[in-house]
C-alpha cells in the first residue's frame, strides 16, 4: 500500500500538467514575406560579370568626362585682383585673349569672407525684407537693428556689410553697358523681398559697412541687395554684378574704371574683377570633368587587371546548385 500511493500521486499530477493550457508561441506564422522568401535576384558575381560591370561604367563615364572637361575649357575668363595698391588712379587695362560671346557676366570675387559664420547669417529679419508691415521687427539683428533710435530697414549685419564697389567698361573710347537687370533668383524677388518695402534708416549711423540704397526704390527692385543676401556657404565665392550684351574680340583692349571701396583689409581678404563667358554646362568648372574621367579611368583598370588575372591565373567557379536557396526554394 505504501509503495503504491506515491506511484498514483505522480500519476495525478502528470495528468494535471497535460490538461493545463499550452503556452503560447512567439513563433510568427510561416509566410515567405516573414521567412524573407519573396522572390528576389541572387546574382553570383562571376568573373565576367565583375569585369562587364566596371567596363560599362568606364565605357559611361570616360566620354561624359571628357565633354564635360571640354565644355569648361571653351569657358572664357578674364580675373583681376585689384584691393592692391598697384591699381592708379582706379583704371586697369584688360587684354582679350580669345573671343567672348555675349552675355559676358561680371563677378566680383572675394577671399576669406566667411558669410556662413553663425551670427552673420542669423542677423536679418526676413519678415522685415517680405512685409512693409513687419518694418520694425528688428529683435534677430542685432547689432545692427537701430539708428538713432528707429529701425533699420533693411537691418542685420548682411545687409549692413553690403559690397560697394564699382566698375565700369570701356571699348574703342565707347561705353560698355552693364546690364543689372535680371542678375538675382526671381524667386527671391517674388518670395522674399517685398514690393512696398522701401530702405529706411540705412547706414545712417556712425559706421558704414558698405553701400547704401535709394530709399524711393523697393527692395524687390535692389537686385545688388538681393543678391548679396543670399549668403554664400564658403569663404571664397563669387557674386553676380551684372552682365555685358556684347560679343568680345580676341586683342581687344577693356579699360575698367573701379571705385575701390569695400575694406577687406580688416579680415586679410581678397577681391577679384572676373569676367567670364559661359557654356552649356554653366561656368567654369573642372571639378566635374576630372571625376568622371577619374572613376571611368579607375574602372577600366579595374576591369583589365580582373581580366588578366582571370586569363592567367582562372579560378575554377562551385556549383550553384548547391547554394542553399537552390537547394531548398521552399525554406522547409
Amino acid at each position: 500500500m505504501s509503495s503504491s500511493t506515491p506511484s498514483s500521486s505522480a500519476g495525478g499530477v502528470g495528468s494535471a500538467d497535460s490538461a493545463a493550457p499550452r503556452r503560447n508561441s512567439k513563433r510568427p506564422k510561416y509566410s515567405k514575406f516573414t521567412q524573407q522568401e519573396l522572390p528576389a535576384c541572387k546574382p553570383i558575381l562571376t568573373p565576367r560579370w565583375v569585369i562587364s560591370a566596371f567596363m560599362l561604367v568606364s565605357i559611361v563615364f570616360v566620354p561624359i568626362g571628357l565633354v564635360s572637361l571640354f565644355a569648361s575649357r571653351d569657358v572664357v575668363e578674364i580675373i583681376d585682383r585689384y584691393e592692391t595698391a598697384c591699381v592708379p588712379d582706379g583704371y586697369k587695362n584688360d587684354k582679350v585673349k580669345k573671343r567672348m560671346k555675349k552675355p559676358i557676366y561680371v563677378y566680383y570675387q572675394l577671399d576669406n569672407f566667411y558669410q556662413n559664420h553663425r551670427r552673420y547669417v542669423k542677423s536679418r529679419s526676413d519678415s522685415q525684407l517680405k512685409e512693409n508691415s513687419s518694418w520694425d521687427d528688428v529683435s534677430s539683428c542685432k547689432p545692427e537693428d537701430m539708428s538713432n533710435g528707429q529701425p533699420i530697414v533693411p537691418c542685420g549685419l548682411i545687409a549692413w556689410s553690403l559690397f560697394n564697389d564699382t566698375y565700369s567698361f570701356s571699348l574703342n573710347s565707347q561705353q560698355l553697358a552693364v546690364n543689372k537687370k535680371g542678375i538675382s533668383w526671381k524667386s527671391d524677388r517674388d518670395s522674399k523681398f517685398g514690393k512696398d518695402v522701401f530702405p529706411k534708416n540705412f547706414q545712417n549711423g556712425t559706421l558704414k559697412g558698405g553701400a547704401t540704397l535709394d530709399p524711393s526704390i523697393p527692395l524687390s527692385e535692389q537686385e545688388d541687395l538681393i543678391v548679396w543676401m543670399r549668403t554664400a556657404a564658403l569663404p571664397t565665392f563669387r557674386k553676380l554684378y551684372g552682365k555685358i550684351e556684347q560679343d568680345l574680340q580676341p586683342n581687344d583692349q577693356i579699360l575698367v574704371t573701379l571705385d575701390n571701396n569695400y575694406n577687406t583689409y580688416s579680415f586679410n581678404g581678397k577681391k577679384k574683377l572676373v569676367l567670364s563667358t559661359t557654356s552649356w554646362l554653366g561656368g567654369k568648372n573642372d571639378f566635374l570633368g576630372i571625376a568622371y574621367l577619374t572613376v571611368g579611368g579607375l574602372c577600366f583598370f579595374l576591369a583589365l587587371s580582373f581580366t588578366v588575372v582571370y586569363l592567367v591565373k582562372p579560378r575554377r567557379l562551385g556549383d550553384p546548385s548547391y547554394l542553399s536557396w537552390n537547394r531548398n526554394p521552399g525554406g522547409h
